[in-house]
């Protein structure tokens, strides 16, 4: 091409841009689009103009905050679904064992179940595509076994106790996502409930367990937001709303150009008397942060735990053409009291090692390793207690990480399938007989033991999978191994909540709250504000 023409051309452009200046933009971004036209028009080899856009925009946002991001149109329907509260496929819960799908549970009333898979299966093929021995992601896997509703797929399942191979159609329907983990009685008159999201069925699915403890006679409640990473901020206002009362102010968000929004409560809450305490960890963020705020700046009840995550920036999705969406940084969440709950981030720090630099400096051990200037200590609204900003949720009742009982030995274990193959491997192979010898639960927890053989039966498989045997870590973290391996029984016979009243006997956490409730510190702590 010709000097002259290239003259022409440019010059094209600058008349181009000039005119788009008018309708679409400032000085920076007739520059970027002058650019992009340069780029994908007279580059000296044919470039993919849409990935060329898709990293630009990733370093734009990469220069503003941590939680400003950009997804792809893949990435937005994966990230959407567990907070929608559902997905469309065959209903099952599995785990990979040795490269074979094994079904731990079918959904109750699912798909699956109405044609009859068991706990136990083994799914090899689907629509005559072998799944089993091939090394397939279990991503693909998944690609396979979901689908619209409506649609139909073949599985080819293998039972133990029947020669050959069955094979099932199943109907794809919409299977729930659902956000509570678990909700139990878990002494006379307290309640226990745990949330694992913020989506858009959580105060819905709140609501009906709170009903149904309440029925078995809650007077208190213990809500578990430990490693809840939050969710819908709408979801985290009606649950908050469950405790405080009428034009209380939940959380209210400020930004450059988004005015001051305030969220109040109705006053029309099943929770609004009776002692309730939140549990809170350094992964508890976001949504949870605004129930626990929220609770805390009103006095309506006691948070224990470590100090939350510090996740307080308020997105807005922008939806793009193709499916792809932007979630922009627009404001900042504050809590009733005034206090901003995202956590300090600048260039200099490493916002994403936070959590490392927590456990190095002890915070996560010793309450006494943090220290608030004047400046961020704020009172409460009601009592006037002294509380603390600089992001995230500081508890009123400090609990150290437990480091006891977790081993090298113990992570490895877990981290190389050991614990989980043993589990299901012990399942499939006693589950009629444990079925007949525990028909309740509350049986199975308080005869079942972990006995030397199953442990020895764990080892040898932490042996196959690399993991060294360690005498001393061993020793160390066996009370905890045998909780975990009871409990992954229990989950495997009844559900999640089986599962957390195991754990949760370990959890120091929720022991404290039990302590607490049992004691009169929680009237101590909160004299002046009693039902």
């Amino acid at each position: 091409m010709s000097k002259i023409k290239i003259y022409v051309l440019l010059a094209c452009l600058w008349t181009a841009s000039a005119v788009q200046a008018q309708n679409f933009g400032s000085a920076a971004m007739r520059k970027l689009q002058m650019a992009e036209f340069a780029i994908s028009n007279f580059y000296v080899d044919k470039v993919d103009e849409n990935k060329l856009v898709e990293e630009a925009i990733i370093k734009m946002l990469a220069q503003l905050d941590p939680h400003s991001t950009y997804s792809d149109a893949e990435e937005v329907k994966k990230m959407n679904e567990p907070l929608q509260g559902n997905f469309e496929g065959i209903g099952v819960q599995f785990q990979m064992i040795e490269d074979t799908l094994l079904v731990v549970q079918p959904v109750s009333n699912g798909p699956s179940e109405k044609v009859g898979i068991l706990a136990g299966d083994r799914i090899i093929a689907v629509n005559d595509s072998a799944i089993a021995g091939v090394k397939m992601s279990t991503e693909d896997i998944m690609k396979r076994l979901r689908g619209p509703k409506g649609s139909k797929v073949n599985l080819k399942i293998v039972r133990r106790g029947v020669q050959d191979p069955l094979v099932f159609t199943v109907k794809r329907d919409k299977i729930p996502i659902l956000s509570l983990d678990a909700s139990y009685m878990i002494q006379p008159k307290t309640g226990y409930i745990r949330i694992n999201r913020f989506g858009a069925t959580t105060a819905e699915e709140f609501k009906k367990a709170m009903k149904e403890l309440q029925k078995q006679g809650m007077k208190d409640m213990i809500l578990d937001l430990q490693g809840n990473g939050g969710g819908y901020l709408n979801a985290a206002i009606d649950l908050a709303n469950e405790f405080l009362e009428q034009k209380e102010v939940i959380v209210y968000t400020e930004g450059r150009t988004a005015k001051r929004s305030d969220f109040y409560a109705k006053g029309n809450g099943d929770f609004r008397n009776g002692r309730l305490i939140v549990l809170v960890d350094e992964y508890t963020a976001s949504a949870s942060e605004i129930v626990s705020g929220a609770v805390q700046d009103w006095d309506r009840g006691i948070i224990i735990g470590r100090r939350s995550f510090g996740k307080g920036l308020v997105q807005r999705p922008i939806d793009l053409p193709d499916g792809s969406m932007i979630r922009l940084t627009i404001a900042r969440y504050y809590t009733p009291a005034g206090r901003c709950i995202q956590k300090p981030y600048d260039s200099s720090t490493d916002y994403n090692k936070d959590l490392i630099e927590r456990f190095n400096h002890g915070e996560l051990m010793n309450a006494d390793s943090i220290h608030f200037p004047d400046s961020l200590k704020v009172p409460t609204k009601k009592l006037g207690r002294t509380v603390y900003g600089g992001g995230g949720i500081m508890p009123d009742y400090f609990v150290p990480i437990d480091t006891t009982l977790y081993t090298d030995y113990h992570r490895n274990l877990v981290a190389k399938g050991a614990v989980i193959k043993f589990t299901m491997q012990f399942i499939e192979g006693h589950r009629k007989e444990l079925a007949n010898k525990y028909k309740k639960f509350e049986s199975f927890n308080e005869k079942f033991i972990i006995d030397d053989g199953m442990m020895a039966t764990l080892r040898e498989m932490g042996d196959k999978e690399g993991v060294k045997f360690n005498k001393e870590q061993y020793r160390k973290s066996l009370p905890l191994i045998k909780t975990q391996l009871k409990a992954l029984i229990a989950r495997d016979l009844w559900d999640m909540n089986e599962y957390f009243r195991v754990m949760n006997t370990t959890n120091e956490s929720v022991q404290k709250a039990l302590e607490i409730l049992n004691s009169d510190e929680y009237q101590k702590k909160l004299k002046a504000h009693q039902p």
